[in-house]
């Protein structure tokens, strides 16, 4: 296996810390906290270069609020100087890690996405039921609180077979120990949603190197397995939990893995996948509802609500919703 030394000059270089703030700020100019600091953006920079370069920097507590939409989630977000840095890490290291991934690890990579991950169910779909011509089980999994239950120690001992460079792995342990507790990682960060596909690698492998399963996609902690037999899968399913637990120390969801028929349909990716047509899933119609309601009241401004329309219009457009999105 291939390892990389020597990466830390480059993390820090001034070229690359520019690129990482123009990252970090995209979508993000009229904040306040973008404007402040571009009020002093050279002096900023260089003050954020030389605390890496001495190694005395340090990354500031995590801001935490609570979200609901459409489930209660923690979300942890970090100081902007903080999210430079991530983006600054993830330039240089996130490369050198996607050559290792699947192609059908989806979430979270440049040319992938939900759009890809769609694509890719379809086509296994059509492979697998020999043109929706024979009946197949569909393993549907997630894994159980995932971002709060990932082993750092783990996840460090992984990183660490590839990057040999000292200084780089003092500051990926430096961004990760910024959180609570023993284990586990802020949902919000940049570093989480590359370290969480980076984690899950070793089960990608597993499922397709040594289980063999060859119509297997995963997004995030979501994934599925195409199969004729319901009893295949059925014994890929403990064995899967039992690697998971073993070596991952993270569970397979209880309530959320199960095996179903395709025909009865297949919640994945944020739509309900059947054989000849694909709708959206309920409760994001719900929680789209429920804001178009608060706008209706004066409770979303306008500008707002343009937004979430815009985003909701876009992820309408990948199901067969003609008759829905004519409603609203």
């Amino acid at each position: 296996m291939k390892s990389f030394t020597n990466l830390y000059g480059e993390i820090i270089s001034l070229k690359n810390l520019i690129l990482a703030y123009k990252k970090a700020r995209k979508g993000k100019t009229k904040r306040n906290y973008v404007i402040n600091f571009e009020e002093n953006l050279a002096y900023n920079l260089k003050i954020l270069h030389e605390e890496l370069k001495n190694e005395i920097y340090l990354p500031k507590p995590l801001e935490s609020f609570i979200i609901r939409d459409p489930k209660t989630r923690l979300i942890s977000k970090s100081d902007f100087r903080d999210r430079i840095v991530h983006h600054a890490l993830c330039n240089v290291i996130e490369p050198i890690f996607d050559k290792t991934f699947i192609y059908d690890s989806c979430a979270n990579r440049k040319g992938k996405g939900t759009s890809f991950a769609i694509e890719r169910f379809e086509n296994f779909q059509r492979k697998v039921t020999c043109n929706f011509s024979k009946q197949v089980f569909c393993l549907k999994a997630d894994i159980k609180h995932y971002f709060q239950s990932v082993d750092r120690k783990i996840l460090l001992n992984l990183i660490k077979r590839k990057i040999k460079c000292g200084k780089t792995n003092r500051l990926i342990e430096l961004i990760l120990n910024n959180f609570q507790g023993q284990k586990g990682m802020p949902l919000g960060n940049l570093t989480s949603q590359f370290f969480a596909n980076l984690y899950l690698n070793e089960l990608d492998y597993f499922v397709k190197f040594s289980l063999k399963a060859e119509y297997y996609i995963r997004y995030v902690d979501d994934f599925v397995i195409l199969h004729k037999s319901k009893v295949q899968l059925q014994i890929w399913k403990e064995e899967i939990s039992n690697f998971l637990r073993i070596y991952l120390k993270v569970e397979l969801h209880p309530d959320k893995s199960k095996i179903i028929s395709l025909s009865m349909g297949v919640d994945f990716v944020g739509f309900r996948h059947f054989y000849y047509f694909r709708l959206l899933r309920a409760r994001n119609v719900r929680t789209f509802r429920s804001k178009l309601s608060l706008f209706q009241k004066g409770e979303i401004s306008s500008e707002k609500f343009k937004e979430i329309l815009q985003g909701f219009l876009a992820y309408s457009e990948l199901a067969n919703s003609y008759n829905l999105v004519k409603y609203f």
